[in-house]
C-alpha cells in the first residue's frame, strides 16, 4: 500500500515537472499547450523593457507577411525577449513575430516560439561570446544555444531565435 502511494506521489511530481510551461517541452502536444498572448499584451511587455519592434509593411496583421505581429505569441517567448534584453544591456529590436511567411513546424514563428531580432554588434557579440556554438542548421545558418536551451540562428541580416522557455525569467 505504501509503495502504491509513493509511486502515485512520484507520478504527480513528474507530471508537474513535465507540464507545459513548467519544465522541458516533451512533445508536440506540450508545444501546442503553451500560453498564448495578444499583440497588445506583447507590445506592452516589450515596451516595459525598452524593446522596440519594426515592420517593413508598417502593420501588425498576423495574416500579412510584411507585417510584424505578436498575436498568438507564447508568453514564454515574450518573457524570453525580456530576459535577453536585460542580459545584453543594449538596444533590442524585433523585426519578425508570428506573422505568416516564415517556415512552418512545431517550434515556428506562426506557433509563437520564434522572434527575429535586428542585427547589432552588441547582440551579436553577446550571443557569440556567451552561448555555445552548436553547428549549422539544416539550411546552413550557424546556431548558438543558450544554457536555457533557446537557440539563436544567425540568418545573415537578422537573428532568428527559438524560445523553448523564458530563458530564466
Amino acid at each position: 500500500m505504501r509503495l502504491r502511494s509513493l509511486l502515485s506521489a512520484l507520478g504527480l511530481v513528474l507530471g508537474a515537472l513535465l507540464a507545459p510551461g513548467f519544465g522541458v517541452l516533451t512533445a508536440t502536444s506540450d508545444a501546442q499547450a503553451a500560453t498564448k498572448i495578444t499583440h497588445a499584451t506583447s507590445t506592452s511587455m516589450f515596451s516595459s523593457r525598452g524593446i522596440t519592434w519594426s515592420s517593413s509593411g508598417g502593420c501588425s496583421n498576423r495574416n500579412v507577411a510584411t507585417c510584424t505581429s505578436f498575436d498568438q505569441l507564447n508568453l514564454a517567448t515574450a518573457q524570453g525577449a525580456q530576459t535577453l534584453r536585460g542580459a545584453i544591456g543594449c538596444a533590442l529590436n524585433i523585426t519578425g513575430g508570428t506573422e505568416t511567411g516564415h517556415a512552418s513546424g512545431t517550434y515556428s514563428h506562426w506557433n509563437g516560439y520564434k522572434l527575429d531580432f535586428a542585427k547589432s554588434t552588441c547582440l551579436t557579440n553577446y550571443v557569440k561570446n556567451t552561448f555555445t556554438y552548436i553547428g549549422l542548421r539544416g539550411d546552413g545558418y550557424p546556431q548558438w544555444q543558450a544554457g536555457s536551451g533557446n537557440v539563436y540562428a544567425d540568418e545573415g541580416n537578422h537573428w532568428d531565435v527559438t524560445f523553448y522557455n523564458c530563458g530564466g525569467c
